[in-house]
């Protein structure tokens, strides 16, 4: 075999590898722009929706009790004044299960003399597998409070614990370092006053919180956040609900509800026997359990994602606590594929096994090795001089050009149906950063994917510490 065949070989193979990545990157970003008009029409759609003292007047009688679960680790900067905001929450009914996870700093002591918590009792069955509870604490200041303290078993054990403590037919699931809007819960309840035997699940919005002012567990002022970071990371939010979700729960096939702020039947999560232990995606997890029964015993159901209910939540400021965050999630994603791949294109399951886990199969497992070809091998095709520029071109068009678009258009979203941040100073800033994002955050983040399969392949377990500075107090 001569050079000359060698190098029509090569060259070949070069741009095979190139038409290959960039179909994928089109059908991808395709796709996402379909995400965002289904997003835009459900808006419009929903454009209207009642203010608080409305929603309380249609629902404050039909609503049902809610048990909000808030899983608490490491959690003492923050855990205090989350509780404050949970206990002056706008609804009729509800308690708050605060699970400390075997925390090794003061978060238990925290709770107990901020609230003046005393020891207590309460029957429950243990249904849901979770670690030994040691004890309960409660207050008749604050009857809608209960604290459990427990070994430390994971946050899915500790959502577990609550579970079973809990005595509502509706559970919340948060994070502890999450601060619900006062009519947040009020305004998620909706469907399943609505429609009662259907909805099984609802998500909410999460937004980042760093950058605003909290006062008394509430934000009192929006804004965007000074550390670039935080800032790059409140596109990511406002695109991943505002548009991804939204348009996931139009096409019914909704994947994940966010761990920081879910409701869900609770006789429904029972059934599936809870959340599932020895995995990080949780949340995830929990959704795909139900797809699959409700499913395979053919009952009809609805799993929703609403806009409006918010929640606030503190976001890493540093890269390496960011890093370990999403190669966490990544792992999740990939240890949820694999305990029920037999789902993928299954059609007893319908969208969900197609169009679902499809797009799980394609952006969560293959998505990180086709983004490195593409940033590795394509530039290096092109300096060796075995692909021509314009494939260069098109890659870089698909890979930012897509990326800019969908920002912008999510953040276009925000502005025209809920408006939550208060000046053009901040939509200019978060639209820069739209567009930033894309030009070195966007390849780290598949580095931190591709860490999170490695650490998925060799079977890494455990979180990686999250550090928290608190939320900023609004200024006097």
């Amino acid at each position: 075999m001569d050079l000359q065949t060698i190098a029509l070989g090569f060259t070949r193979f070069a741009e095979s590898i190139a038409v290959f990545v960039i179909a994928a990157g089109l059908f991808q970003n395709a796709f996402h722009v379909w995400q965002l008009v289904l997003a835009g029409r459900a808006l419009r759609r929903d454009r209207g929706i009642a203010e608080a003292p409305q929603l309380w007047r249609r629902y404050s009688e039909s609503a049902p009790p809610i048990a909000l679960l808030v899983p608490a680790y490491g959690e003492e900067l923050t855990i205090v004044e989350s509780v404050r905001s949970l206990l002056s929450l706008q609804y009729p009914a509800f308690e708050v299960v605060v699970v400390n996870d075997g925390s090794k700093d003061r978060t238990l002591e925290a709770l107990v003399e901020a609230f003046e918590l005393q020891p207590a009792e309460r029957d429950y069955e243990l249904i849901a597998p979770c670690a030994r509870i040691r004890g309960l604490y409660a207050t008749h200041r604050q009857p809608k409070l209960l604290v459990v303290d427990k070994e430390n078993g994971g946050k899915a054990d500790a959502l577990n614990a609550a579970l079973n403590l809990s005595r509502a037919s509706i559970v919340c699931s948060m994070d502890a370092d999450s601060l619900l809007e006062p009519d947040a819960l009020l305004r998620a309840v909706r469907p399943f006053v609505d429609d009662p035997e259907r909805v099984v699940a609802v998500g909410g919005s999460v937004r980042i919180a760093n950058g605003c002012e909290t006062r008394f567990g509430r934000v009192t002022r929006v804004g965007t956040p000074r550390n670039f970071l935080a800032l790059l990371q409140t596109i990511e939010y406002l695109r991943a609900f505002l548009m991804a979700r939204l348009a996931w729960s139009e096409l019914k096939c909704l994947m994940i509800v966010s761990g920081a702020f879910g409701l869900f039947r609770r006789d429904a999560v029972l059934a599936v026997g809870g959340y599932s232990l020895g995995t990080v995606g949780e949340d995830m997890e929990l959704v795909v359990k139900l797809h699959r029964r409700h499913r395979e015993e053919r009952k009809p159901y609805r799993i929703v994602f609403l806009p409006e209910p918010v929640c606030w939540t503190e976001c890493p400021e540093d890269l390496r606590v960011l890093g370990r965050q999403r190669a966490r999630w990544h792992r999740g994603a990939l240890e949820t594929f694999e305990r029920h791949r037999d789902m993928v294109l299954n059609p007893r399951y319908g969208r969900v096994g197609s169009l679902g886990f499809g797009y799980v199969f394609l952006v969560d497992v293959l998505g990180p090795f086709i983004e490195l070809a593409g940033y590795v091998l394509i530039p290096a095709f092109w300096l060796l001089g075995v692909l021509h520029i314009e494939y260069l071109f098109a890659f870089l068009a698909v890979s930012a050009g897509f990326g800019v678009v969908l920002s912008v258009g999510a953040l276009a979203l925000e502005e025209a149906e809920l408006r939550r941040f208060p000046d053009v100073k901040s939509l200019a800033v978060l639209m820069l950063a739209g567009i930033a994002e894309n030009f070195g955050y966007r390849q780290i983040n598949n580095i931190w994917r591709l860490r999170g399969t490695w650490q998925y392949l060799t079977r890494q377990q455990g979180w990686g510490a999250m550090t928290r500075r608190g939320f900023k107090p609004a200024s006097a």
